[in-house]
């Protein structure tokens, strides 16, 4: 039972008070058809709107089912009007760009009804108006009647308590009104159904209760409702209504349809930021990967080496670039010395010994286990010097490969000896005179730095490899130092040279070989303790003696041989330089040493570890060689020897003069494998580098503590100092260039606000339909959200797939100017970031469009066109 007692509603208009229901009293059955009658303006749609819930009376009180509407809430409005209350208006009143089963099926998806039998029961209604073959047309194929029983089909799927019809045949012609009136007047007969109209004829013949207004106030009423025959008529407890977000989506994905021009233009204004962001996070993410291409190629190409002996390298290059420390003084009259010779042979002077022992020891340990996971790989270098010859060298001549014997026929062994001396772990950065190399020990770290081009891997220490460049070609210094090219052309062209002899000089030709001319080619290495021969008590070096070497190579050599070809690998700074060379596994060293300690020498040396076997004296005695300090059989020896035997017993016997017991093992191809003499540690990254410099620092702090000072390392990251803060400094090179591209992604977020409020502006009566149904201000704020919600996401996919699209000439155009490929990637984090950033904006420049839409006056809202 429907009941309106004293009800006041005044509308004010300026400075005037329009009293639109004057103290009006009356009670509607619970199955009636009410026909409202009365003049234009005498308060019939605004009593209608009241009873409907859109709009709230000043005074009196509105009774539901026995219940005062007094203390309703919005959400009590909402709900009452979704399942008691169902609205047929004069102009239908329909959503433009939704189907009619979608129209008639809306009012449901409020009270989260399941999809299918949403669909079910909108069929169902529709067939009972008569329009069941039309289920999937727009309104706009549609005639006014057919339009008219979509409205009230939609009034009836929630099955109302009370339908209210605001002039129903009001645009309908005759033939038609006729038709909807025997609809309504079927339905009247199980509701209550209560009809504005101004066609007293349509009243009399189907109304069964003609109630007539005039100035707000009841002027007739042909049955009116006694107050005995209330009834309650109440349903329990209903389902307040909500709008799912996916039902918002789909409505606004429908309006945007109609619009498909201005919304896509829309999204690609609002993609413009997002793609200049896009750019430059594409050439960010692409520097970046190619400095990481390039930080894993320089840490393989330049590891974190630990010598055993190492100089500061930034005090060398201090004193080379500032000189003096000293205050400086403005000329006075007086010339004054500058220390720069002193401090520069101070600074290579002033060298720290690393106990590399006791390192090793700790990276072996349980407490070096994080350094040595951090590391890609350690290489341990025990600096043994091996002696390889070229018995079948071109030339004819017994060819020293290693120690390079061209350096010595050049004239240059003293000035590479003192570059090495002093430029310590760089020396191996730089280009070398050696060209007898050790593979690493490690295979991963050898399959990341060479490229297999013919033949096999070395598969024991009798076999090396020979290694050409990205081209395949060896410099002609590697051919020479190996002996494949005649080394006494180039030797005799140097003499003319420094003799100004310019004209005389003749270049070799060039010279190629076939691949199975240098697989299975031999070298012959030489047992360093075969190279020694005693005279007296003492063991005298014959590596210069020609005739000893050569006996030597022939009666105690091992045959090696060429097994495969390599090349370095191209890395993302191109193809690594490379002179060429032979490379031999690190076995060979083990058998090496092994050889050695079988020998007289070694063994000597061994049980003898006070002795220098090369002087006859103690370790420690400096003094040089006197014929006054000789024994007589000593004396008799000199005296028996040649020229040159006595000239090579001297100066072994100068030389080793300042030795130690494990020089001289090492000397001798002896090493311990717990004492290397340098330790490089690899890591892919420049993180990784860090990282492990941060632990060598633990491992000095924790030796300083325990007072092992001894033990502290000190090492050189020449490279590492040099690469260092590059990436920061692209970083903030992007950020600040996305700091600027990101104002046109305000601007642009700015604009989708803008439109998305001129989209409430034409949807104003979608906004009083949804109200009408049930909806409540927040659904219809929803309602303008997911359409922000699709052009953002819209506008940040269209910006991201622009973006790739625009990366691949940016690539193009770069990989053609530097030979950089790839340079321009967007990374797939960074382009959801980017779509989720314009998501977020857009959203938030839609909230007070949305909220304006939710404020919406619903009566009003009705009214518009």
């Amino acid at each position: 039972m429907l009941k309106l007692e004293h009800l006041v509603k005044d509308y004010y208009t300026g400075d005037e008070i329009v009293h639109a229901i004057r103290d009006l009293s009356v009670t509607f059955r619970d199955n009636e058809f009410v026909s409202i009658l009365g003049p234009s303006g005498c308060g019939k749609t605004t009593l209608l709107n009241i009873i409907g819930g859109l709009d709230n009376y000043n005074s009196g009180n509105l009774i539901i089912n026995g219940r005062s509407t007094r203390d309703y809430t919005d959400k009590d409005w909402d709900t009452y009007r979704n399942h008691r209350i169902g609205f047929v208006f004069q102009s239908y009143n329909l959503i433009m760009h939704q189907t009619v089963l979608q129209n008639v099926a809306l009012s449901m998806a409020l009270t989260d009804v399941p999809k299918e039998e949403r669909e079910k029961r909108a069929a169902a209604a529709l067939e009972k108006v008569g329009l069941k073959d039309q289920l999937n047309k727009k309104p706009t194929q549609m005639s006014g009647g057919q339009m008219q029983r979509v409205a009230i089909a939609r009034a009836l799927v929630n099955d109302p308590e009370i339908l209210l019809a605001d002039e129903p045949t009001g645009a309908l012609d005759s033939h038609t009104s006729v038709q909807i009136m025997d609809l309504l007047k079927e339905i009247a007969k199980d509701r209550l159904v209560i009809m504005v109209t101004h066609n007293p004829e349509l009243a009399q013949s189907y109304s069964t209760r003609i109630i007539r207004l005039k100035d707000g106030e009841i002027v007739s009423d042909s049955d009116p409702a006694a107050d005995e025959e209330e009834v309650q008529n109440a349903r329990g407890s209903l389902k307040k209504p909500s709008m799912k977000f996916r039902t918002a989506l789909s409505l606004s994905f429908n309006n945007l349809l109609t619009k498909k021009g201005r919304t896509l233009l829309t999204a690609f204004a609002g993609s413009i930021g997002i793609i200049g962001i896009g750019l430059i996070m594409s050439l960010s993410n692409g520097m970046q990967g190619y400095i990481d291409r390039v930080e894993q190629d320089t840490m393989t190409s330049y590891p974190i080496s630990i010598e055993d002996n190492t100089m500061d390298m930034s005090v060398l290059m201090s004193a080379m670039m500032t000189g003096s420390d000293e205050e400086k003084q403005p000329y006075d009259g007086t010339v004054r010395s500058r220390a720069f010779a002193d401090k520069l042979l101070g600074s290579i002077a002033d060298t720290e010994k690393n106990n590399l022992t006791a390192f090793r020891k700790y990276l072996q340990s349980p407490e070096g286990k994080e350094l040595k996971e951090t590391a890609s790989a350690i290489e341990y270098n025990y600096g043994i010097t091996m002696h390889v010859y070229n018995e079948h060298a071109q030339g004819d001549k017994l060819v020293t490969v290693s120690p390079n014997g061209l350096m010595d026929e050049l004239g240059m062994s003293d000035m590479i000896s003192l570059r090495n001396q002093f430029m310590g772990g760089m020396s191996s950065s730089m280009p070398g005179s050696e060209v007898w190399k050790a593979l690493p020990a490690e295979d991963s770290l050898r399959d990341q730095e060479y490229e297999l081009l013919d033949g096999r891997w070395p598969e024991s220490e009798e076999e090396v490899m020979l290694e050409v460049d990205e081209n395949g070609e060896i410099s002609d210094f590697t051919l020479y130092s190996l002996g494949l090219m005649n080394q006494s052309e180039l030797v005799q062209n140097y003499k003319d040279l420094q003799a100004q002899k310019t004209d005389e000089i003749e270049p070799g030709d060039p010279v190629s070989f076939a691949a199975d001319e240098l697989l299975g080619m031999e070298f012959t290495l030489v047992p360093n303790s075969d190279l020694y021969r005693k005279v007296g008590d003492i063991w005298v070096d014959e590596s210069g003696d020609e005739g000893f070497v050569a006996d030597a190579v022939k009666e105690d050599g091992r045959t090696l041989k060429i097994a495969g070809i390599m090349k370095p690998k191209e890395t993302s700074l191109g193809a690594p330089h490379t002179m060429g060379g032979v490379w031999y596994d690190r076995s060979l060293e083990t058998w090496l040493r092994d050889e050695g300690k079988n020998s007289d020498i070694v063994r000597e040396q061994m049980e003898h570890k006070d002795i220098n076997v090369f002087t006859g004296r103690k370790f420690g005695d400096s003094t040089e060689l006197s014929a006054a300090d000789l024994t007589p059989e000593q004396q008799m020896v000199l005296v028996s020897m040649s020229q040159q035997e006595l000239m090579d017993y001297m100066a072994s016997y100068n030389d080793a003069a300042n030795a130690t017991y494990d020089s001289n093992l090492a000397k001798l191809g002896i090493y311990d494998e717990d004492t290397p003499t340098s330790i490089e540690l690899y890591a892919d990254t420049f993180e990784d580098k860090e990282k492990i410099g941060d632990l060598i620092t633990a491992y000095n702090e924790q030796q300083q503590a325990e007072g092992n000072d001894a033990n502290v390392i000190s090492y050189n990251d020449t490279v590492g100092a040099m690469m260092s803060g590059v990436s920061d400094i692209i970083n903030i090179i992007s950020y600040v260039l996305m700091a600027f591209v990101g104002i046109s992604l305000v601007v642009s977020s700015i604009m989708i606000g803008i439109i998305t409020y001129i989209s409430v502006l034409e949807r104003v009566k979608e906004i009083g339909i949804l109200r009408a149904m049930g909806a409540s201000k927040r659904d219809v704020s929803n309602v303008f959200n997911a359409e922000t919600f699709i052009i953002g996401l819209l506008s940040g996919l269209l910006g991201v797939g622009l973006t790739v699209l625009l990366n691949i000439p940016i690539s193009l155009v770069i990989q053609k100017v530097t030979g950089v490929a790839g340079i321009a990637r967007m990374p797939v984090a960074g382009g959801a970031i980017l779509v989720l950033v314009e998501l977020v904006l857009t959203m938030v420049a839609g909230l007070i469009p949305a909220r304006m839409a939710a404020r919406k006056d619903p009566v009003q809202a009705l009214r518009s066109e």
